[in-house]
């Protein structure tokens, strides 16, 4: 993605800064990372990574926003290391939801959940009991039999609270040092991607919406990973996928039929969501005025823009030396 004007880059710049999205391990393609890996021929730094990858249904991009992986990997881990994920700092949480870290040996077809946040993702407490938004980095134990590989891809996913049913996934290609061999965990939950995956509906207040998807209707899949040491001398593998369903009280087995750019996911259901909900995001009144999640605003000296997150405006954003902010809308660019 290349870009004619400073003013366009920084417009799509600051649509990025709407969402969340991760920042370490670099997914591909950011801009964002502290360190950055040199890109694939032909290809561009995306500004847009914090965007959804499926809203109400519909897919937006596939499930990694990129298929070809960085050339040369962002990081190393080791099985049984305790590893922390950071975000990019500026977002909207819109109010958390269910997150989950996963990692695949397959190229993306086939992801197993490492570990979960789930109702409060981005919050230290709920919010109903004065939670706030300021978590930016979640820190968790890989399985110590988790298997060794050059050409892992770990993911980052998660579906929001509230505003537009949305589904947020990031990729990073890592290595995992570790000995050859399997691993058996729940299989990554995909919901608001196409037709074929469940809808889940805005939480409105009930934080449990969601969670049998994420709980007891879950599907267990097993990855296999060659081994590595750390050298770059792995090779991709295939990942089998287990049949093993779990259902906490299921009336029916849905098998899902995912789109092409999704993988293959058989889920259990028990009374799904049977529409999509797309309410707005709810306006609030902060000690700055009125304010509608996902909306921006430029400060009164046209320096700087705010973004407006779960109701109260977030610190002003600088436009950068020599730019003004110009409202347009709910929308502002800098120029």
């Amino acid at each position: 993605m290349l870009f004619k004007t400073t003013a366009a880059f920084l417009a799509l710049t600051v649509a990025a800064l709407g969402h969340m999205q991760i920042n370490y391990p670099c997914p591909r393609y950011s801009p964002h990372c502290a360190t950055t890996p040199a890109l694939p021929a032909g290809e561009s730094v995306d500004y847009n990574l914090a965007n959804p990858i499926g809203s109400n249904g519909t897919v937006l991009a596939p499930l990694c926003h990129y298929t070809t992986p960085w050339p040369t990997n962002v990081a190393t881990w080791t099985a049984g290391q305790t590893v922390t994920v950071q975000f990019y700092p500026s977002g909207a949480t819109h109010t958390g939801g269910h997150c989950e870290f996963s990692i695949s040996y397959d190229g993306g077809k086939t992801f197993v959940v490492l570990h979960q946040e789930l109702q409060y993702c981005f919050y230290t407490a709920p919010p109903s009991a004065g939670g706030v938004n300021t978590v930016r980095s979640y820190t968790f134990t890989l399985p110590s039999n988790l298997p060794g590989s050059d050409h892992a891809l770990f993911a980052w996913s998660w579906v929001n609270a509230s505003g537009n049913r949305e589904f947020y996934n990031d990729c990073a290609d890592i290595t995992i040092v570790g000995a050859a061999g399997s691993y058996t965990g729940k299989q990554m939950t995909i919901a608001n991607y196409g037709p074929g995956y469940p809808a889940i509906p805005e939480f409105l207040g009930n934080y449990n919406t969601g969670l049998e998807y994420y709980t007891s209707n879950t599907t267990s899949v097993t990855v296999t990973g060659p081994g590595s040491t750390g050298g770059g001398s792995g090779t991709t593998t295939t990942s089998a996928v287990a049949t093993t369903t779990t259902s906490a009280a299921p009336s029916t087995t849905t098998t899902i039929a995912p789109t092409s750019s999704a993988p293959k996911t058989t889920t259990a259901t028990s009374a799904p969501p049977t529409t999509t909900t797309t309410s707005a995001a709810p306006t609030t009144t902060s000690g700055s005025g009125s304010c509608t999640s996902g909306n921006y605003q430029c400060t009164s000296d046209k320096s700087s823009f705010q973004i407006c997150d779960n109701g109260v405006w977030t610190v002003p954003i600088s436009c950068g030396s020599g730019l003004s902010c110009v409202q347009s809308g709910a929308s502002i660019y800098c120029s």
